[in-house]
């Protein structure tokens, strides 16, 4: 959004998608818990294994006979998995190279393979595809030199080649595991983009929120403090020499900060109590008059003029009117010299058009204005679809012309 420097209000301030999926390890954004160590899983685990494999060295007799080692490298290919959430690497090779060695070793076939299966069901599931991969491959590999070369070194003694066809259902196992776990990790990722998604929809709602406020409260405070101001300066220049007129511009001052106190109070209570129905409706263009008669005791006068058939406006288009037209009056107020300024509401099919102008010249001087008036109107204009124009006509002062349609747009869901 530019702005171009007037007397009308200072140059714009500058004003700051979805964060990227973290891999479910440790101190990445992983899932609750994995920070401990899965002691019962791998338990149960080795137990299996462990058990599994008794039961299958008596099925497989022509194997080599579970013996010690044999369990060490169950058990080792099953303990390393105490750290597969931390370390998923190390957790998918170890296992590989354990169940490697097992089947190198001669031992019969059995659930040796559930360990691997779940190191490298942890590593795709945190994201390191590639590494799951190459252990699988690694320990198909080595099972198809021992299976189908080595064989004749290795024990048992006088054992014949593998099968191809178990070489098939070897890959097939292999293929399915990693598989289910790209399943995993896939939905997984979907998750966290969902939660990713709801988390930037809930803050860009709040700073919504907290824009929306920021401009009632501007509004507000803008147009009541600069009525006070000029009356707190005529009282002081009166008190001594027109008691009476001074004790109008205090009148008015009371009566303007009691409206504002009213108003910051309603803008607030959507704070304490969010979601709730506001007390007291929100201002519309029925309380113009109101601002021509606070205007009037600044010394301004404000005409305002009608056209086009009067239909009723929907509340966000009333608000933002009322709003624009009090903020163009308090910046005529505030900036120029001049004493007169006129309102145009023009009613027209689907558009509401509103013109505020005054014939100036500007007033010399700092009036204490932030900057951010013409700012508001613009941000109110663009939340409808409408525009704004500001800036000098052709025969001096200043104009503000606002456009805003009366169906407001959906907003855009990302």
């Amino acid at each position: 959004m530019e702005e171009q420097e007037s007397p009308r209000g200072g140059p714009p301030r500058e004003r700051g998608g979805p964060p990227s999926l973290r891999r479910w390890t440790r101190g990445q954004g992983g899932a609750p818990g994995q920070d401990r160590l899965p002691w019962r899983s791998t338990i149960a685990i080795t137990v299996f294994v462990l058990v599994g494999s008794n039961f299958a060295a008596h099925v497989h007799s022509g194997r080599v006979p579970l013996d010690g080692f044999a369990r060490v490298l169950l058990l080792a290919g099953c303990g390393v998995l105490l750290v597969r959430h931390r370390h998923p690497v190390v957790a998918a090779f170890a296992s590989s190279a354990a169940a490697l060695v097992y089947l190198g070793a001669g031992y019969p076939y059995g659930p040796v393979f559930l360990s691997v299966a779940v190191g490298c069901f942890a590593a795709v599931t945190a994201g390191y595809r590639r590494q799951a991969w190459a252990a699988v491959g690694m320990l198909w590999l080595g099972h198809l030199l021992v299976a189908h070369w080595l064989y004749r070194w290795l024990p048992p003694e006088g054992d014949s080649a593998a099968p191809w066809a178990q070489e098939v259902g070897v890959a097939a196992w292999a293929v399915a595991i990693i598989a289910v776990a790209e399943v995993v990790r896939v939905r997984r990722e979907q998750w966290a983009r969902e939660r990713a998604g709801r988390a930037a929809a809930q803050k860009r709602r709040a700073d919504e929120e907290r824009l929306r406020i920021a401009r009632e409260l501007h509004d507000v405070l803008a147009h009541s403090i600069s009525v006070i101001n000029v009356q707190a300066g005529v009282g002081l220049a009166l008190l001594d020499s027109d008691p009476e007129q001074a004790r109008t511009a205090l009148t008015t001052i009371k009566s303007a900060s009691k409206e504002a106190l009213g108003e910051v109070r309603q803008v607030l209570e959507t704070l304490r109590t969010p979601g709730d129905a506001p007390r007291s409706p929100a201002p519309g263009l029925d309380r113009l008059p109101e601002l021509v008669e606070q205007a009037a005791t600044t010394g301004l006068a404000v005409e305002v003029t009608t056209t086009g058939e009067r239909t009723a406006l929907p509340p966000g288009v009333d608000l933002a009117a009322f709003r624009i037209v009090q903020e163009a009056l308090t910046n005529v107020v505030r900036h120029s010299a001049a004493r007169t300024a006129r309102v145009a509401i023009g009613y027209e099919p689907g558009a509401l058009v509103l013109g505020i102008e005054d014939a100036g010249p500007s007033a010399g001087g700092d009036a204490g204005g932030s900057g951010n008036g013409l700012i508001g109107m613009r941000e109110r204009a663009a939340a409808l679809g409408g525009t704004i124009e500001a800036g000098p006509p052709p025969a001096g002062g200043f104009r503000v012309t606002a456009r805003l349609p009366l169906a407001t747009p959906a907003k855009e869901t990302q």
